[in-house]
């Protein structure tokens, strides 16, 4: 390929990024598969990277507390993975009807599908809020922190839980605009938060003139503020916005049968990240009882591969709409062969960043802490778990996919069997029985999620979820 050939592709790349940026792009039942998930996916994985980077800032800022402090941090993050699990399977839900009704030409059924999903969101968040504000120590000893953690950093959980109500918007909002094709607005939500939170979180955690130093409670401020001023905008949007999906006041009454059809489709994606959620405090609690340095180490170790894991969920994400509009459109082999291509971007992608893992883990950890200990059990997380990376990037693809189409069912079963039948013994086993100690945890988690892909993709291509109504 000559200079001038190069320069002309690298320029036409230019001008494709530009437009997915610009959100010009509403609508992928027809043309190019590959411009499709381009077109999707840039907005998608740097709304993720975006999301990502919210957790490695924070720990980023909070290992400078100590060890206590990143602790604290790992428990939170563990519980707050329940209240990620209600949003995101809300967030699917609304993905799925919100995609398909866009596939069938039907906006205001899709616009109205949105606000029922709104109205459930705000349900279950002021019921976590409760629970969060009047039980955060409680929830911190269950999860095995020492009286000193708890008594000295319970605000922390207190603020996070008991606003968790920005947490369930910007992931439902999100999933109603991904489930549109407005991937640039979810994309600039999430932006708008992190870089607020950049700024928030050194701020109230050290103080800075008139402001206080908050200490650990400035990090959850932090987020906290950042995330709620991301979902004003989210909402400025979605009620006054130019974009495909438009709240108007015809879309709010509350509609019991499509809220129950939602629901439906949610409870199923509520319970996959509920299982696998639920999984990960049990792996929490194992590796509590080998000391704050292996949960530390824990902590930080994956946190960073959250950061990596993030942007694959945005080509995941992308793959989800893809499925549902073109189901929508009453075209299935489309569907399918987004998906495969979409997961082939994915596993290239992951086999990269688990290079950079192998390569360069304990330099990654020396960014964040300087404790011999914290760092060897942070290499030893990095390097165990990226592994799986081959398998993972098929297997995030595909599960999203089945959630785009609606069938929520098979992969709760398939996270039912694989964390708690397989992933939560094998790592009990190697870490207290074998007594390989935080590295039998470590292992275990490749072993599931690689096991747990490989059923999928095997699903997957019997190709029942065509044939799912929403």
């Amino acid at each position: 390929m000559s200079q001038r050939e190069h320069s002309s592709r690298a320029i036409n790349i230019f001008k494709l990024f530009r437009e997915a940026l610009s959100g010009s792009e509403q609508e992928y039942t027809s043309g190019s598969i590959n411009r499709a998930i381009f077109m999707l996916s840039v907005p998608m994985i740097l709304e993720m990277v975006m999301e990502s980077v919210f957790a490695v800032v924070d720990v980023f800022f909070v290992s400078k507390l100590g060890v206590d402090a990143v602790a604290t941090v790992g428990l939170t993050e563990s519980m707050l993975t329940l209240i990620y699990s209600i949003a995101m399977g809300l967030g699917m839900g609304a993905t799925a009807m919100v995609a398909r009704r866009v596939g069938e030409k039907n906006i205001d059924g899709a616009a109205h599908a949105g606000m029922q999903a709104l109205y459930a969101g705000l349900f279950f968040s002021i019921v976590i809020s409760a629970i969060g504000i009047f039980f955060a120590k409680d929830l911190l000893h269950a999860m095995g922190g020492s009286d000193a953690l708890v008594n000295n950093n319970y605000h922390y959980t207190q603020i996070l839980m008991g606003g968790n109500i920005v947490i369930m918007m910007l992931f439902l909002i999100n999933g109603v605009f991904r489930g549109a094709g407005d991937a640039t607005i979810a994309m600039r939500s999430l932006w708008i938060a992190n870089i607020l939170n950049i700024i928030l979180c050194p701020t109230l955690i050290n103080g800075l003139g008139p402001i206080p130093a908050f200490g650990l409670k400035g990090a959850a401020m932090a987020t906290t503020i950042g995330r709620g001023i991301g979902v004003c905008y989210q909402l400025y949007h979605l009620f006054n916005g130019k974009g495909i999906i438009r709240i108007l006041r015809k879309h709010m009454g509350i509609d019991l049968p499509v809220m129950g059809g939602l629901l439906k489709i949610a409870s199923g994606g509520t319970a996959q990240f509920l299982i696998a959620s639920a999984s990960w405090i049990f792996l929490v609690r194992i590796l509590s009882g080998f000391g704050s340095d292996a949960l530390a180490g824990y902590t930080i170790g994956i946190r960073v591969i959250i950061f990596a894991i993030m942007p694959a969920w945005g080509m995941a994400n992308a793959a989800a709409t893809l499925v549902g509009q073109n189901l929508g459109a009453k075209q299935p082999e489309r569907a399918e062969r987004s998906v495969w291509k979409t997961a082939f971007y994915n596993m290239v992608f992951l086999l990269s960043v688990a290079i950079i893992f192998f390569a360069g883990a304990e330099a990654i950890m020396r960014l964040f802490t300087q404790d011999v200990q914290v760092i060897n059990y942070g290499v030893q997380c990095l390097r165990f778990i990226s592994v799986g990376y081959a398998f993972y990037g098929y297997g995030m693809v595909i599960s999203q996919s089945f959630n785009g189409a609606g069938d929520t069912r098979t992969p709760t079963i398939i996270n039912l069997f694989g964390f708690w039948a397989f992933q939560i013994p094998l790592a009990y086993v190697l870490a207290k029985v074998v007594n390989m100690g935080p590295s039998g945890v470590f292992i275990a988690i490749p072993v599931a999620e690689s096991a747990i892909a490989i059923v999928a993709i095997l699903i997957f291509r019997q190709g029942k979820w065509k044939t799912v109504q929403v």
